[in-house]
């Protein structure tokens, strides 16, 4: 059964990367219908998952605003652009890759009740996949360069991407958390494999945010 469910998390994951990656290339119009298609779904699940808790009606706003700046980030050529998008988004997509792949090969101590899935290997290879994962992009030179915190030095670009990993996986966490108040295990089930939109983008609904709050001004 667990062998099944891994050929199909990474089946979907098979499609839905090139096909975010797609839209993504595409921009403005269709990628604001992409996107506005995912949250449509995204607030959905919240509103299933958590419509009887006090967290309800911040979490919608939270969302909104993080659908928002990942608008904003992919759209704007002034601060931000496609490569900035395809950073942020890379990054989370490693940062999900590592935790998964080192947390079903080494297990290890469990890192929160939270979320039992989740370990300190998995932690651990989050970050090596990140890390990984940064060096190919500053070699394609696919780095966030309108930031104003950023300089051409490589190193602190590695620090930035550590930064939104941490992020990534706080996100992660953070769904965990609420799924596990609501008595949950996935926010939805319409992706075979991973569960709902907002299993597959909760390391990336916070890491969006923190991005485009760093780089606003």
């Amino acid at each position: 059964m667990k062998l099944i469910n891994f050929y199909k998390r990474v089946l979907s994951a098979l499609i839905l990367i090139p096909f975010t990656l797609y839209f993504s290339l595409k921009g403005f119009f269709l990628f604001d219908i992409f996107l506005i298609f995912c949250f449509l779904i995204t607030f959905i699940e919240w509103h299933k998952m958590t419509k009887d808790h006090f967290f309800y009606i911040p979490g919608i706003f939270f969302i909104m605003f993080s659908f928002y700046t990942v608008s904003n980030i992919r759209n704007s050529d002034i601060y931000f652009g496609l490569d900035n998008f395809l950073f942020v988004f890379l990054i989370c997509i490693s940062t999900d890759i590592g935790g998964y792949v080192f947390g079903k090969f080494f297990k290890g101590p469990k890192l929160s009740k939270i979320s039992p899935n989740k370990t300190y290997s998995g932690v651990i290879g989050s970050f090596i996949f990140t890390l990984i994962t940064t060096l190919f992009l500053i070699n394609e030179y696919i780095v966030p360069v309108s930031t104003n915190i950023l300089t051409s030095n490589n190193f602190y670009i590695l620090i930035y991407s550590m930064i939104l990993s941490l992020a990534s996986q706080a996100g992660d966490l953070l769904i965990s958390y609420f799924k596990r108040i609501s008595g949950q295990k996935d926010t939805g089930n319409l992706i075979p494999g991973h569960g709902g939109i907002l299993d597959r983008i909760d390391g990336m609904i916070l890491a969006f945010p923190i991005f485009f709050l760093i780089n606003l001004y």
